[in-house]
């Protein structure tokens, strides 16, 4: 697995962004891996609402991971799970379950229960996971400084991503950062920087523009088809 995954975070570092449309089941998962994509990245949101739980670490986690593991088992690409804050399980226990299903890389964000955890305990986590299982996973630190209040969220993301850097993590996500700002982050914290995208939303090319490095769709995509799918049905009958 090892090789996977260090297959997978050269994909941070290539002259092109890692473009990364999140799956929610096998079916996506094979979708987004025949059209093309060098990995597979799951949505814990949309995953969580095609298993009949809503987002915010309510999904058992057991549930979760039995869903990462259908995933990976069905696509010949690396797959990495956003595991949303960790499920409340210990670091070492987190790791080696993830470590299970086959994934190499993981999503770990740092808000719970509607609000930012420390950074410094968050760093620590980080830490632990990193350690736990060495080069087998690629860790991408999600910062929720653009989706909680914070007086100045350039600068507390900033100083979040340096010290999930100094963790060992291999890619800081500032997620929905403006484009605007997203450059300020690229800068202040160096690495590969994730982006999010969206159907309708900022494109892959103006995030590339501003220096990020991996760009994903996060819930976008399945929202966007449910509405599709809303709209289809009155046709239907």
């Amino acid at each position: 697995m090892t090789q996977t995954a260090e297959l997978f975070r050269a994909l941070h570092h290539g002259g092109t962004p890692l473009i990364l449309p999140n799956a929610w089941d096998p079916v996506s998962a094979r979708l987004i891996a025949e059209a093309g994509f060098p990995a597979v990245a799951t949505s814990s949101g949309a995953v969580a609402r095609v298993l009949g739980y809503d987002d915010g670490q309510l999904t058992p986690p057991a549930t979760m991971f039995s869903a990462v593991a259908k995933i990976v088992r069905a696509v010949d690409v690396p797959v990495t799970a956003d595991m949303e804050a960790g499920y409340g399980l210990p670091a070492k226990e987190f790791a080696e379950r993830l470590l299970e299903t086959g994934a190499v890389g993981c999503n770990l964000e740092d808000s719970l229960d509607g609000g930012l955890v420390e950074a410094a305990k968050q760093a620590d986590y980080l830490a632990e996971v990193r350690a736990a299982a060495g080069a087998e996973l690629v860790i991408n630190a999600r910062v929720d400084t653009f989706v909680r209040p914070v007086d100045d969220p350039v600068a507390e993301a900033v100083r979040r991503g340096r010290e999930y850097r100094r963790a060992g993590v291999d890619c800081v996500y500032p997620i929905l950062a403006p484009v605007y700002q997203l450059a300020e982050v690229v800068e202040g914290v160096g690495g590969p920087i994730n982006a999010h995208a969206s159907p309708g939303g900022p494109t892959p090319s103006e995030l590339a523009a501003v220096g990020a490095t991996r760009i994903s769709y996060g819930t976008s995509v399945h929202a966007y088809l449910m509405t599709k799918l809303q709209e289809l049905l009155p046709t239907l009958g």
